[in-house]
């Protein structure tokens, strides 16, 4: 019988940051494609965008239509500065996917980059009114000083500065535009509040290392006051840094509250909700991880840990159909990975079986046949395959998969 021991995979018990998430799902991929895209993910997760690149380059070697796979390889691209190779990455897309935002936005930073001031205004003006990146504006804005129509800069410059005020970037452009437009006390109003946000930056990267030290020492009282400067009731950053601290210093519970308000501030963060998901599943609350996991696999959809982490988690809950599902995608994201492959296994066994009982035959071969080729030198795989071979009225198979178990089982 097939126990629902769960065994996390090492990757998940880190925390993991989101980088950049295309918002359309690929379609379905080969396992081999699917293999290079979900190592393509790591390494991008780790700001490794030569490595990223090389995956989703082989990834589309196999499969030139994947606009996720492409999507990413365009934005590594972009984070080398091999600006030529995303450019014509980018303009791929923008037919494939019929000029996606996120698409779009990505042509215009180029354009600016590369001082084509009238493009750059005219990519970003076109998504700005629901824009892809909550920074679209401020370059929209940038563009529009590079071109000197200071005007134009200041409203977009406001625009962003709506959008996310706490950019210290900002109000140092607004500065610099009432400068030269001698508008000297609006300027120094505008630079103080750029070195006020500059600071805030600042003593918040510093908190975070003061309560991760304080929990490093195990000085309860040192962390209560450290880590309650970042407890931030508004700020999902701050909130969403003070839960992941608490995580990778095992404090599982005291992690659950801040991430659950930062979600409930920043719904479509893939970064927050991966990571409550993550907390509640360390803690054994499986029907309260299921939701935030779900929802961070429909952002990032071939992201291997989330893939794996809501597998599992479907797995604790019995829900077993659902957990083969993601269990097999995120197997074929990442082949490696020893847990998720069990699981998998499990979860195959377990199907075939209750099939098996329900007596439909086809099913449970199905079932049954994967979970052999996953563990083609376990006996008893070969041995559950044997049984209903015969029950469908199937010999020959049936014998071949009794040899097979019999080959295979110790002395």
């Amino acid at each position: 019988m097939t126990t629902r021991r769960l065994a996390l995979p090492a990757l998940l018990m880190l925390f993991s940051s989101s980088l950049f998430a295309h918002p359309q799902a690929p379609p379905p991929a080969s396992m081999d494609t699917q293999a290079h895209v979900g190592k393509g993910y790591e390494f991008e997760k780790d700001d490794r965008f030569s490595e990223a690149s090389r995956e989703f380059e082989a990834a589309l070697a196999i499969d030139a239509k994947l606009p996720g796979a492409r999507y990413q390889l365009a934005v590594c691209y972009f984070a080398l500065a091999r600006l030529d190779d995303a450019r014509r990455e980018f303009l791929q897309l923008r037919t494939e996917t019929h000029s996606d935002p996120s698409v779009i936005y990505f042509l215009g930073r180029l354009d600016l980059l590369e001082l084509r001031l009238d493009g750059a205004i005219s990519e970003l003006e076109s998504v700005v009114a629901r824009p892809p990146f909550p920074d679209t504006a401020y370059y929209l804005g940038t563009a529009y000083v590079d071109k000197g129509d200071l005007r134009s800069a200041e409203l977009w410059f406001e625009k962003a500065r709506a959008l996310n005020p706490r950019d210290y970037r900002i109000p140092d452009h607004l500065a610099r535009i009432d400068q030269r437009e001698g508008k000297a006390v609006d300027a120094e109003r505008e630079y103080a509040s750029s070195e006020k946000l500059r600071e805030i930056y600042n003593q918040a990267a510093e908190d975070g290392v003061n309560c991760s030290a304080a929990l490093d020492k195990g000085d309860e009282a040192a962390a209560r006051i450290a880590c309650a400067k970042l407890n931030q009731p508004n700020d999902p950053d701050l909130l969403t840094t003070l839960g992941m601290i608490y995580g990778r210093h095992a404090r599982y519970a005291n992690a659950v509250d801040p991430l659950r308000r930062a979600a409930g501030l920043d719904p479509e963060s893939y970064e927050i909700q991966h990571n409550l998901g993550l907390t509640l599943f360390r803690l054994q609350r499986y029907q309260d991880a299921r939701a935030p996991l779900e929802r961070a696999v429909a952002l990032r959809p071939n992201f291997f840990d989330s893939n794996a982490l809501l597998g599992a988690t479907l797995f604790a809950l019995h829900d077993d159909s659902q957990a083969y599902a993601v269990l097999d995608h995120a197997h074929h994201l990442n082949p490696q990975d020893v847990d998720t492959l069990d699981l998998l296994f499990k979860s195959a066994t377990i199907l075939g079986t209750k099939s098996r009982a329900a007596k439909d035959y086809a099913q449970s071969i199905k079932c049954l046949q994967v979970a052999a080729e996953l563990k083609p030198q376990d006996p008893q795989a070969h041995a559950r395959l044997a049984l209903v071979y015969e029950e469908a009225g199937d010999a020959r198979s049936a014998e071949t998969e009794r040899q097979a178990a019999a080959r295979l089982a110790p002395p």
